[in-house]
């Protein structure tokens, strides 16, 4: 079986972001490890040098990737790097109390094979400090590569090589790996019909309109909002929230603030 005989989409709806890289030669072997693959979207949040895409150093480990280093983006926040993303997957070898769902990188290939309507990134961090707190519990998934527990320090392209490598072999098996009770969105036949996938973004302005409007009724403590946020997030990322599902929590929050008739 070739590829022009299988659903090739992901090799165009994946992204690569990269979170406040410091070596320029991470960048550049980020990209040769893409293009290995078949992926072309690398998008750069705030690297911590100026001209990162043109740096010596990145476009010599790119080695021949250097068409990945020439359309990528350098943007200054995450929302413009999720733009245009349904799907957010975290990757850190840290495991979090507030945690999305957690996926192997081949449980989350068989996941965005099996889901072709998905626009999904996959979010690297920064080599010393990785990704922060806040910033997972947006995603949908956190992905853990099960390394040797003694050592499973990864570089940063190695890492995103393991990732890159499994979706390719997910693509090219032609069907999704089985998934794991934890995010229970696999195939579309087990739950029925499936509406639009929501962006990041509808979901972050979802949670903005539902915490106004926990505080507005006495039910959340701005002052003293303990963990409440976090685990209403965790919640939600075990649904992965269709479009339709946000608006009518957002018209709940609506309602539970006396503001039926508002819009958002």
């Amino acid at each position: 079986m070739n590829l022009s005989q299988i659903n090739t989409n992901l090799f165009k709806q994946l992204r690569f972001i990269l979170v406040e890289t410091s070596r320029a030669g991470n960048i550049g072997a980020v990209a040769r490890a893409m293009k290995t693959m078949g992926y072309s979207d690398l998008v750069l949040v705030n690297p911590r040098f100026d001209d990162a895409l043109q740096d010596p150093e990145a476009v010599a480990f790119a080695s021949g990737a250097q068409d990945i280093l020439a359309s990528a983006r350098v943007v200054g926040s995450m929302a413009e790097a999720l733009e245009g993303i349904n799907f957010a997957a975290a990757v850190s070898a840290r495991l979090r109390e507030f945690s999305p769902p957690v996926l192997s990188p081949r449980q989350l290939a068989g996941h965005l094979v099996a889901q072709p309507g998905l626009h999904a990134a996959v979010i690297f961090g920064n080599e010393r400090f990785g990704l922060p707190n806040e910033l997972v519990e947006k995603c949908h998934v956190l992905i853990n590569i099960p390394a040797n527990p003694e050592y499973s320090s990864l570089n940063l392209s190695q890492a995103a090589q393991v990732l890159a490598y499994e979706c390719r072999m997910a693509v090219l098996d032609g069907a999704g790996v089985a998934m794991t009770p934890r995010l229970p969105v696999g195939d579309a036949s087990e739950v029925g019909f499936h509406g639009e996938a929501a962006s990041v973004e509808q979901i972050e302005g979802m949670f903005t309109h539902l915490e106004q409007a926990l505080v507005q009724i006495g039910f959340l403590d701005a002052a003293n909002p303990r963990k409440l946020m976090p685990r209403l997030k965790r919640l939600f990322a075990r649904t992965q929230l269709e479009k339709e599902e946000v608006n009518i929590l957002r018209g709940i929050a609506r309602h539970m603030t006396g503001k039926p008739g508002a819009k958002d």
